[in-house]
């Protein structure tokens, strides 16, 4: 979210064009920018280290786009929006996000419009969460060939439904199920594996509801296994019967599957989506040091929740926390089941959250609402009690007419439309 938290007069190498729209207005010219000086500790370490990271990592096209963003998230010098008081005439400029999922400010926002998204999904049912892992020596194959991801998603997808088919076959009975991928652990190291949150019961084709309370544990640990090491195989042919074999022997009781009965009601898991399934890979606040040379960082380690501090080089953090950005469109998130389609016998179901709150929900997430709602303050509110109007839009410090910019956009629209 792009806010103009902390505030200073221009200086000489930030003039901005005065606003067309105040002239005349007969009031003081009071230009106020946003002090960009307040990086992130993530922003610091990446600018400090980037020529680093080009010449001696070699990052994917993906990771440079969004390394590059997020550097240059909230500079004033790629351009923002000026608001103005009709009072005392006094200016805020609010730059431009990088809307970059990767970054720690947008990558929050991102979050929160995704769990909004995922809410409007949900059946007013009990959920549950399970954890799909995967073999440690797999781990590396995903890090080879990122395509192979798709295979984990397909995995669970036919898992879980083949769980609720084989309670009755004739209701055929479907779930809803959000899975969304991981490929992180706490110590930042790859661990991809798939956390899902399912309804406990599904719908039948007739439109009949039945809740399902018991997840079988062995069903889902060696179908998993099976499904998985079977599209891994067909991928990458025959290379990988001996790997295939291996898994089998030390895993004769299939992959471990995180499936145990928890108190998960739909308050709940609106709450838990929010604040699991849609976290980045690193919170700024778990960078303890950052001294130029080495980085500290902590987190409660998984198998007893003890406290660990870690401290690495630089480049080797750089190089953990940017294997996790994915591929452009990428998608990490994936309905399953009823959340997946659209029909008209669906629309019986009773929603967490009504189609008519939907729209309320969604403007939460306004730059304004937000800070609002998050900081205790409004943003647009001037210090002489008036609210601040918008009065133009930048880029690289010169002035963007917004008819230029929409007849700009419907040419380019008429034109693709003409071509095809």
């Amino acid at each position: 979210m792009g806010a103009g938290f902390y505030d200073k007069k221009v200086s000489s190498t930030h003039q901005l064009p005065y606003p067309s729209i105040l002239r005349g207005l007969g009031v003081p010219f009071f230009p106020l920018l946003p002090h960009n000086s307040l990086m992130t500790i993530i922003q610091n370490i990446l600018k400090d280290h980037y020529e680093e990271l080009i010449y001696i990592l070699h990052p994917r096209p993906a990771v440079v786009d969004n390394v590059e963003k997020m550097i240059h998230c909230g500079d004033p010098a790629f351009g923002g929006t000026m608001f103005g008081c009709p009072h005392c005439g006094k200016l805020k400029f609010v730059p431009f996000r990088c809307h970059s999922r990767f970054c720690p400010t947008c990558g929050n926002l991102y979050s929160m419009c995704r769990t909004t998204s995922m809410a409007f999904k949900l059946i007013n049912v009990p959920h549950r969460h399970c954890v799909f892992t995967i073999d440690s020596h797999l781990r590396e194959f995903f890090l080879k060939d990122r395509s192979l991801l798709d295979c984990l998603f397909h995995s669970v997808n036919k898992v879980v439904s083949r769980m609720f088919f084989k309670q009755n076959q004739a209701m055929n009975f479907v779930p809803g199920f959000i899975m969304v991928l991981h490929t992180f652990g706490r110590d930042l190291k790859w661990n991809p594996h798939i956390h899902c949150l399912i309804s406990e019961g599904g719908y039948s084709d007739n439109g009949v509801w039945r809740n399902i309370r018991h997840f079988s544990y062995s069903f889902l640990r060696n179908a998993f296994r099976t499904v998985l090491l079977d599209e891994m195989e067909t991928k990458l042919g025959p290379s990988f019967k001996q790997v295939k074999a291996r898994c089998y022997r030390e895993h004769k009781e299939g992959f471990y599957v995180y499936a145990k009965p928890k108190k998960c009601n739909p308050e709940t898991a609106i709450k838990y989506i929010g604040r699991y399934l849609g976290r980045p890979v690193i919170a700024s606040s778990r960078i303890d040091c950052y001294d130029g040379d080495f980085v500290t960082f902590h987190y409660n380690r998984h198998e007893d929740d003890a406290y660990v501090e870690e401290t690495l080089p630089v480049m080797e953090f750089i190089q953990r926390l940017i294997q996790h950005i994915p591929e452009k469109h990428y998608k990490m998130l994936r309905y399953g089941g009823i959340y997946a389609r659209h029909r008209e016998i669906d629309k019986k179901l009773h929603r967490v959250i009504s189609r008519e709150k939907h729209s309320i929900y969604r403007s939460f997430h306004k730059w304004r609402s937000a800070i609002l709602s998050s900081f205790g303050y409004d943003p647009l509110k001037c210090e002489c009690g008036a609210i601040m109007l918008f009065q133009e839009l930048y880029y690289r410090h010169k002035r963007v007419s917004l008819e230029e910019m929409y007849e700009n956009v419907m040419s380019r629209s008429r034109g693709r439309r003409s071509s095809a």
